[in-house]
């Protein structure tokens, strides 16, 4: 068999990297280079080797490797018994300390990976040394409707041009070769100063078009949808809306949006503009030309808000088959007909050839954030399997009649505080599965992580930002007597908890028979937002944690081999890749994503260092991964003068949880504690919120909709908080008064 091998590069991306020089990566010596007959072009990547990436197992040519989106490498020169010896061979730092999603691509010895806002690296992926890196130029005000941190969750790579989507909503096609903008095109179907709409999953190739869609279903005014554009120009060629539009606008756009609306309640808040977006869980079959994208939440989650009775809401938290040369419905399977705890479908679809007893079929399996393992025909969308992989008691189960799920009263809300299993973050989110074709296994990382859910309708009107209008507390976080002020009385976690498993929130990596149903192995895990996942043909399966470590586990039994410090919580799914003889396992660290906003725990990397984003790579026989340094102890300086009134510091509650909440919780996390900020940064408060002079590095400005008094009571509230903070520091090192 021929394998190319890249240990020298091309000269063109030779002279790119003299002319950028090296910053951001620690240098390590690279291995013996071997001559290779031909020198490839940057990037040469198409249609016909991607379906020969088998015979190619040195590369990874997809965030996925390949087009099935396994997340599998047949590589196993590191395997079982040796993986312990597995150890640093470079890093690389992005200069960021937010969340990082992205699975890198390595072609032919050079990896190209994306970070924050969508700016792209590329390097030698045998020594790290930077070859040239793009900036795609996003106002940082965009960073405010990223519901969940300015991530990124890949990019493609396909006859020498790199295609990333930047958080602002753009498409940028760049030259592999010189990291030279070929064209940028704006995907937004609209744009102005409340533009919900941001971009962050990867865009997939489908034939001669580039396809991505957009994150925004928790704001006002986002329409789900997934566009596509001509690989060569940028030109428009199709948009594909998920969800239908306001019939007082007229007749529906689309041919399936007419039967679509009837399935909508007719009271239905159309000004919200119904939600449903593709922010990930993009899938494309080149054989059957067919593209499969997940859909999000309707919006507002709650579609019986206000005495209305709901519907199925099609084509939200659903599984979308469109035929890619027309963008015209092919099929569809709504895991979550009328879904009201924010279960999206947008989790990535891995296809695969499944003998399910009647010999290979073509099937599509998604572990959807609902708790439920999906099997279905990729063909058709014919149902052909499904069980919960997680514990979930919104429903009993899924009809096998009808495909629908058996909604449990449990479910219901409205009827008062519930704790719910799953969590709205799901018992698997966005982080991706990986199938072993050996092991005929596929492994989940897995959240058993309840949350109680309650209707905030009747309390408080237009609390939180958007449509998070479900107020929904990790049973750790959840108070009632804290969170009274805001949301009145609520009973307690014990008597929510009678009957169910542990009201505490954990993760675990389950290895799932897809064909049987039914667990085979799990491994509990440090944290309970960790990485995605790696196996290979080593025997191994990989996987990175919150608490900074990436373990390495036996693919047929889960016995752990290795457990790499790499002291930052991890994400992203790891790859691996081999570059003249030797293979790499390379991973982003960087924390962050959905568990910006939250309060950091003890296991958990980024309490106690600093969230350095890095691409890690590992080898064998290499040293120990060069650690961030510690964390210096959170100390709260003495607060401004305490001069506002207790209404104005209510006020400051409720506006603070509506606007800033989301990404600033009170406590340490990813993000700065505001109850911690310097006497300067108090001074300059008004000019950080509403005139945006941090935009730049991500905090945008809030003018549109915070008066200056609406401001001050938020400072209020904070100064609030901070003077609460600061007595309880000096109470605990009995060296000061509390203040007055």
């Amino acid at each position: 068999m021929y394998r190319w091998q890249r240990p020298i590069l091309p000269l063109v991306l030779a002279a790119a990297a003299l002319t950028i020089g090296l910053s951001g990566c620690e240098k390590r010596a690279a291995p013996g280079s071997v001559s290779a007959p031909v020198q490839p072009s940057a990037g040469a990547l198409d249609a016909a080797r991607l379906a020969a990436a088998a015979g190619e197992p040195d590369q990874w040519f997809t965030p996925g490797r390949d087009s099935s989106g396994a997340y599998y490498s047949p590589l196993g020169d590191i395997n079982v018994g040796n993986v312990s010896r597995l150890g640093f061979a470079w890093q690389y730092h992005l200069g960021s300390h937010r969340g990082l999603e992205a699975t890198p691509i390595v072609i032919d010895g050079v990896m190209y990976a994306v970070g924050n806002f969508g700016h792209v690296y590329v390097l030698d992926a045998a020594s790290g040394r930077e070859l040239w890196t793009y900036d795609p130029e996003v106002d940082g005000q965009w960073g405010r409707y990223a519901c969940c941190d300015a991530v990124n969750r890949g990019l493609a790579v396909w006859n020498g041009r790199v295609y990333v989507g930047a958080l602002d909503g753009y498409l940028h096609a760049i030259d592999a070769a010189t990291g030279n903008r070929l064209w940028k095109v704006d995907t937004l179907p609209a744009r102005g100063p409340k533009t919900p709409y941001t971009l962050s999953a990867a865009p997939v190739i489908a034939g001669d078009l580039v396809i991505v869609g957009s994150a925004g279903a928790d704001f006002d005014g986002a329409r789900g949808y997934v566009a596509a554009y001509d690989l060569q120009t940028g030109a428009f060629r199709w948009r594909f809306y998920t969800v239908p539009r306001n019939p007082k606008e007229g007749p529906q756009d689309q041919p399936h949006l007419v039967d679509a609306v009837k399935s909508w309640d007719p009271r239905h808040q159309w000004e919200s503009a119904g939600g449903g977006t593709v922010w990930d869980g993009i899938s494309y079959d080149p054989e059957l030309k067919l593209l499969y994208v997940g859909t999000a939440n309707g919006a507002p989650y709650n579609i019986k808000q206000d005495g209305r009775k709901g519907g199925d809401d099609l084509y939200t938290a659903a599984i979308v088959a469109i035929h890619a040369d027309t963008g015209q419905l092919a099929w569809y399977y709504q895991t979550t007909p009328g879904d009201r705890w924010d279960y999206d479908s947008t989790q990535k679809m891995i296809l695969a050839d499944l003998d399910l007893g009647q010999g290979p079929r073509k099937v599509l399996m998604q572990a959807s954030k609902n708790g439920y393992y999906y099997v279905l025909d990729r063909s058709s969308g014919q149902l052909l399997s499904a069980n919960n992989f997680a514990y979930v008691n919104w429903a009993k189960g899924i009809d096998p009649k009808t495909g629908r799920p058996i909604v449990a009263p449990q479910a219901d809300y409205q009827k008062g505080a519930k704790l719910m299993f799953p969590a709205n973050a799901g018992a698997h989110s966005w982080q991706p599965m990986s199938y072993d074709p050996q092991t005929k296994l596929t492994y989940i990382p897995t959240m058993e992580w309840p949350m109680v859910y309650f209707d905030s309708a009747n309390l408080r009107a237009g609390l939180i930002e958007g449509f998070f209008t479900v107020p929904a507390f990790p049973s750790e976080d959840y108070d009632p007597k804290a969170l009274a002020s805001l949301y009145g009385p609520l009973p307690s976690l014990a008597q929510l908890d009678r009957g169910l498993p542990p009201a505490k929130s954990r993760g675990f990596l389950r290895a799932w028979d897809p064909i049987h149903q039914r667990l085979a192995w799990e491994v509990p895990s440090l944290s309970n937002w960790d990485g995605g996942v790696l196996s290979t043909g080593g025997g191994l399966v990989f996987q990175g944690d919150g608490a900074g470590y990436l373990n390495v586990y036996t693919a047929d039994s889960g016995k752990q081999l290795a457990h790499v410090p790499l002291g930052t919580g991890v994400m992203a799914a790891p790859m691996t890749y081999r570059v003249a003889g030797t293979q790499y396992v390379a991973v982003l660290a960087g924390y962050g994503g959905n568990m910006v906003g939250y309060p950091l725990r003890a296991n958990y990397a980024a309490y106690t260092r600093n969230n350095e984003g890095r691409i890690i790579v590992l080898k064998l026989d290499g040293g120990a991964v060069p650690l961030p340094p510690l964390l210096a102890e959170r100390v709260f300086p003495t607060p401004p003068a305490h001069e506002a009134t207790a209404s104005q510091i209510a006020a400051g509650e409720v506006l603070y949880n509506r606007f800033c909440a989301r990404c600033h919780e009170l406590g340490p996390g990813v993000l700065p504690d505001l109850r911690a900020l310097s006497p300067g940064l108090h001074a300059s408060f008004y000019d950080i919120v509403l005139k945006g002079i941090l935009a730049p590095v991500g905090m945008a400005r809030w003018d549109d909709v915070l008066s200056r008094t609406d401001a001050e009571s938020i400072h209020a509230y904070i100064v609030d908080q901070a003077w609460q903070a600061y007595n309880a520091q000096m109470a605990t090192a009995k060296n000061g008064p509390a203040h007055e």
